[in-house]
């Protein structure tokens, strides 16, 4: 079940930073790329690839704010796991 989230303003705008810097690592990229795909479609939702990169970024002691802040982003925009 896709959950009716997008990305704000803020965290879209951190996105945008990320991608634009030449020194991010994939995994922020493509965590940034996927938050901002989402800004204004509530019905799209992070993939497993995605998601896996933006925990990556989270958890990666090197990363920018603006890196952690979109991967944050990504990663509340993933389909609950089932229990």
């Amino acid at each position: 079940m896709a959950k009716k989230e997008v990305t704000s303003k803020k965290a879209a705008s951190a996105a945008s930073k990320v991608l634009k810097n030449q020194s991010a690592s994939k995994s922020a990229k493509s965590a940034a790329g996927s938050a901002l795909s989402q800004t204004k479609a509530p019905s799209k939702v992070t993939s497993k690839k995605a998601g896996t990169a933006a925990s990556k970024t989270l958890r990666s002691a090197t990363s920018s704010k603006s890196a952690k802040s979109s991967a944050g982003s990504a990663l509340t925009q993933r389909p609950n796991r089932k229990k």
